[in-house]
């Protein structure tokens, strides 16, 4: 079951992949399992399930998140521990597993993380994307004092940030994966 809650056009959109050594659904039980993110996650390292019945659609999830201070050093960006409230938009066993990022209000933005899972030889092909369409509430305020130019260098600074963690995620999680169902 899944809901549309992005447009067409993106301010970000960035995906990585990587095939497991585990069934659609094997892989699907880890990255489903939102507060285990901190065993692979760049910035995120745990959290819990604060609405409905967890990892279903319209459940809501605190996740709990750390920056180091060298990350896009330059750019005013929250530092340090910080939390999210996010809904899953999207879950379906064996197949997709997908959250929006709420704002202040408790409203999905267009800030949308998903994993979709294929069989693929014997295994499955992980593949996980981000995709921000219109500015999310964090990135407003981020971006509000810069000039054209700087805003050029921030979106393609943290383009490249979010491109870096999503390859790193992805091999992190078939590593926690393959050692969970070792054959």
């Amino acid at each position: 079951m899944s809901e549309n809650v992005v447009e067409e056009s993106s301010l970000f959109k960035v995906a990585a992949d990587v095939h497991i050594d585990a069934t659609p659904l094997q892989v699907y039980s880890v990255v489903s399992d939102l507060g285990r993110s901190g065993d692979w996650s760049e910035e995120c390292v745990g959290g819990e399930w604060v609405e409905g019945e967890a990892a279903t659609v319209g459940a809501v999830f605190r996740g709990d998140n750390h920056r180091d201070e060298d990350v896009v050093a330059w750019a005013p960006v929250v530092r340090g521990a910080w939390s999210t409230r996010s809904e899953v938009v999207a879950a379906e066993a064996g197949v997709t597993f997908s959250w929006a990022i709420q704002d202040s209000t408790g409203r999905k933005q267009e800030s949308v993380w998903t994993f979709d899972i294929e069989a693929e030889g014997g295994g499955s092909r992980l593949v996980h994307h981000f995709r921000m369409g219109a500015p999310t509430e964090g990135i407003r305020g981020i971006t509000a004092e810069m000039d054209a130019e700087r805003k050029q260098a921030f979106f393609a600074d943290w383009g490249a940030k979010l491109e870096k963690d999503l390859a790193a995620t992805v091999e992190r999680i078939k590593d926690v994966i393959e050692s969970e169902f070792k054959s």
